[in-house]
């Protein structure tokens, strides 16, 4: 015998709270998955770090892209007087050298669209993101507009030399 009671022919409709219920279940799943699949905001990674590039960085398994910056890819040139420069070699020199030995501090706000940890990361107390695109290693993507501004003005780094957008030297030369 079924618990639902027929009327001429047909299953009488449901309880409404079944439907909340139902509702309020599918809610709870969705966001346990979520919480699976988003980063935390603001978990701390630190330690010792090695420059990939000029805006991402690994510390132990955790790979991580520096918020609010765009460098150079590894092999993007740029041209200075009419010659070719290794911009992209540069900018990972130049963020290589502000973590060598150093204690690095990343508070993680989410994940890119690789997988990869977002941060603001620190030495000493000072962002690393800032300080690339203060020295013209690095442009503003979405943050540090000023420190761009200045950079560009004394024609420090990439802003004394012909270049790209990394963004844009990414979308000509199909990388992703």
């Amino acid at each position: 015998m079924t618990s639902r009671i027929f009327r001429q022919g047909r299953l009488a409709p449901k309880p409404s709270w079944l439907g909340s219920l139902a509702s309020l279940c599918l809610a709870f799943l969705l966001a346990g998955i979520a919480h699976l699949f988003l980063e935390r905001s603001e978990r701390v990674i630190s330690g010792h770090a090695f420059a990939i590039d000029g805006d991402t960085i690994r510390i132990g398994n955790s790979k991580i892209r520096l918020k609010g910056i765009d460098a150079p890819e590894l092999t993007q040139s740029c041209i200075r007087e009419g010659r070719p420069v290794l911009c992209g070699e540069k900018a990972r020199d130049t963020l290589l050298s502000m973590i060598l030995n150093q204690n690095v501090e990343c508070r993680v706000s989410g994940r890119d669209r690789y997988q990869r940890a977002l941060a603001r990361c620190y030495v000493n107390g000072e962002d690393i993101g800032a300080r690339m695109v203060e020295k013209g290693c690095a442009v503003a993507y979405g943050d540090y507009r000023l420190l761009e501004a200045k950079a560009r003005l004394q024609s420090l780094g990439l802003w004394g030399t012909e270049f790209q957008r990394p963004q844009q030297w990414r979308r000509n030369n199909n990388v992703y």
